[in-house]
């Protein structure tokens, strides 16, 4: 039973060489595209940060203890995840030695064996179940007027003008009638399970994330450039030194001059957090203030204002449509899913607030697909209602 699964491991391993002949890389490709499973395992066996730790960790470890160290390091998904690479090509590492390809045959083969235990995911749905499919763009703008601007899912994003607001194949926003707009000021808001991209008037580009607001002035016409944001965001500030872009949230102030962050503000975190990608950033919560640099993130609790270095890619997965879960709190990673599928968590008592995450997944798969690649860390059980997931420990 296992010789077509020998033969693929050994498919995949001549491709980690280099030595993989493009006969035989159709085979491997047809191998991929016929499960999203065989998708999932090989995108996070060529993570090249996963296979080094596993070959790593094979030199430290005696050969009895070979096989549990693999199905727990690579089968079990918990170690350090992929980032998407379907559609793209994979950066392939110079030649590996024989050991380590030994190692990649090894893994393989473990999950082969293990697969049938880890598809047997115990989520439980009620009887009329749907499954809930992922969020989409989506927003509404509101016009000082009170107006309510209903923003199209077709669309990449909104650009705003000093007299309309236009698509990005320059139709206007309204029906094809140009709003007057008239210096006014608009808040954009996404609900749970949308995104939308705006970019301001000064050039200034703004993702918005599901559950989400932002207010800003028509026209920047004061010395500064105030918007008012209420979830997340993310930021890439047209550069004006003479015109400081302030991004206001509930307790606190961040000022930059042109620079990338992302800002979470949603009233169900325990802390806004800003994280900085590129320039530099202050954070003023009442007379503290911190200057964060690229690779930092500042948390703002009740005014008293911490700053810590990070892997940024955990905070900006969203932008990229991703959800990247590794090394971050378990309950702060199913936030960010309740928000995307607009569901809502219960957790059973037996579920610790410590327990941390690990794993990467697209955001663009069904609720199902996400659930169950998590209870494949054999971490937690869910039970889906409705709009309700149960956790259980």
């Amino acid at each position: 039973m296992l010789e077509q699964e020998f033969h693929i491991s050994k498919l995949i391993t001549a491709e980690l060489e280099g030595a993989l002949d493009p006969e035989r890389g159709r085979e491997l490709q047809a191998w991929k595209d016929a499960s999203p499973d065989h998708l999932d395992f090989y995108n996070r066996l060529v993570a090249q940060d996963n296979f080094l730790q596993e070959f790593k960790n094979f030199n430290e470890t005696d050969t009895s203890n070979i096989w549990q160290l693999t199905a727990a390091g690579l089968a079990s998904g918990m170690a350090q995840e992929s980032r998407k690479a379907s559609g793209k090509s994979i950066k392939l590492w110079p030649r590996i030695a024989g050991v380590a390809a030994a190692v990649a045959v090894l893994a393989i083969c473990v999950y082969f064996f293990v697969a049938p235990d880890r598809s047997k995911n115990q989520i439980e749905y009620a009887k009329d179940h749907v499954d809930i499919q992922p969020g989409r763009k989506g927003a509404t703008i509101t016009l000082g007027n009170g107006k309510v601007i209903r923003l199209s899912e077709l669309q990449s994003g909104v650009s705003v003008g000093a007299d309309r607001l236009a698509y990005a194949d320059g139709t206007s926003v309204d029906k094809g009638a140009d709003v007057e707009l008239k210096n006014q000021t608009l808040t954009a808001s996404t609900a749970n399970g949308q995104t939308y991209t705006f970019t301001l008037s000064d050039g200034t580009k703004v993702w918005l994330n599901a559950g989400s607001k932002i207010s800003f002035a028509q026209q920047f016409i004061n010395t500064t450039r105030d918007v008012l944001v209420e979830g997340e965001a993310y930021f890439e500030v047209a550069k004006d030194k003479h015109h400081p872009f302030i991004v206001r949230t509930k307790g606190q102030q961040i000022e930059v001059l042109g620079t990338h962050f992302n800002v979470n503000s949603y009233h169900d975190e325990p802390g806004t957090a800003t994280t900085l990608l590129e320039g530099s950033v202050k954070i003023s919560a009442g007379n503290v203030q911190k200057i964060i640099k690229p690779g930092e993130q500042a948390i703002n609790r009740s005014g008293m204002i911490a700053v810590r270095e990070i892997d940024v890619e955990n905070y900006v997965d969203w932008k990229n449509g991703d959800f990247n879960l590794n090394h971050i709190e378990f309950k702060t990673a199913m936030r960010k899913i309740a928000r995307w599928y607009d569901m809502e968590i219960i957790y059973d008592a037996s579920v610790p607030d410590n327990m941390e995450s690990g794993g990467w997944i697209s955001r663009d798969k069904p609720l199902s697909t996400v659930l169950k690649s998590i209870e494949s860390s054999g971490l937690v059980k869910f039970k889906v209602t409705g709009k309700k997931i149960y956790v259980m420990q």
